[in-house]
């Protein structure tokens, strides 16, 4: 048997090949219902505080706030399934929630996550979206173009009621007869590799569609050169590069010096969002890359 197929941990060397060849992979198994539950019940305790709405200030990088969130992002079910797609040494770069109510008009347009972070686009980056409840083609689920992972094109932005920071969109044409569409039950997730054309409809149904994106990188990628130092969380392994700052484990929710360092973490993201724009769009014509 080869050698490669013995270490996986969670995947089968079928799964880690799926991924590879079209870029992304769906359902994996990760948290459970119950687990899953746990977590809603979190997010709508904090929504009640805020509007009924989650804060538009926590969206990025909540991990670093809330003790379950931190959980989830070292859960071991879904650690051990990255640790196949990436290697052992992992980093949390990222993490952002994905919300929708019934006809609220909230949907997200065919795009590339890379060119919009600010770090190597040609590593293997990998999005964990995670279903805190169901997401169906009704409640407007992820979807994907299988193989569009190989190159970067460029994008427009200002999407109106696109759930996207920026409102960006892939400035091609899209076949939506090629597209997947990635139901899965709450507590289940899937993965998708950073330059995957992605996207999702707005829902049309009762249950709510509650989305948690955890982006993970090995520790060898590289941020771009010229842009603010980025802060990055070890998750597994061990970080032999030092290419971003670490960000600590909260140690109680909302505890005041784990808050400050949330804002100074979200404010260097939006930095770096701003200025990788250019930066990537530069490199739109010579791009090509497949995953590592």
């Amino acid at each position: 048997m080869d050698q490669n197929v013995t270490r996986l941990k969670a995947l089968t060397a079928a799964q880690v090949g799926q991924y590879r060849e079209q870029g992304f992979l769906s359902p994996v198994n990760a948290l459970g219902a119950a687990e899953a539950g746990e977590v809603r019940r979190l997010v709508e305790s904090v929504e009640a505080k805020h509007g009924g709405k989650w804060p538009r200030a926590q969206s990025l990088k909540s991990h670093l706030i809330y003790t379950a969130l931190d959980r989830v992002v070292h859960h071991p079910k879904i650690l051990d399934a990255v640790e196949d797609i990436l290697g052992p040494d992992i980093l949390c770069w990222s993490s952002r929630w994905f919300i929708k109510d019934r006809n609220d008009g909230g949907f997200v347009s065919w795009h590339q996550d890379v060119p919009y972070w600010g770090i190597d686009v040609g590593e293997n980056i990998v999005t964990a979206w995670v279903a805190i409840t169901p997401a169906t083609r009704a409640n407007g689920c992820m979807k994907v173009i299988p193989g569009s992972h190989r190159k970067l094109v460029a994008h427009r932005e200002g999407v109106s009621n696109n759930l996207l920071l920026r409102g960006q969109e892939v400035a091609v044409k899209v076949d939506e007869a090629q597209a997947v569409y990635m139901e899965l039950a709450a507590g289940q997730m899937s993965f998708h590799h950073g330059l995957m054309f992605h996207g999702s409809e707005e829902s049309r149904d009762d249950e709510r569609r509650i989305g948690f994106a955890i982006r993970y990188i090995p520790t060898r990628v590289k941020p771009i050169d010229g842009l603010p130092r980025d802060s990055v969380q070890l998750v597994r392994g061990v970080d032999r590069h030092q290419h971003f700052d670490h960000e600590p484990r909260p140690v109680r929710d909302l505890d005041p010096a784990d808050v400050a360092r949330h804002k100074l973490a979200t404010d260097i993201y939006h930095e770096i969002n701003r200025l990788a724009v250019a930066k990537h769009l530069e490199m739109v014509a010579g791009a090509g890359h497949a995953p590592a």
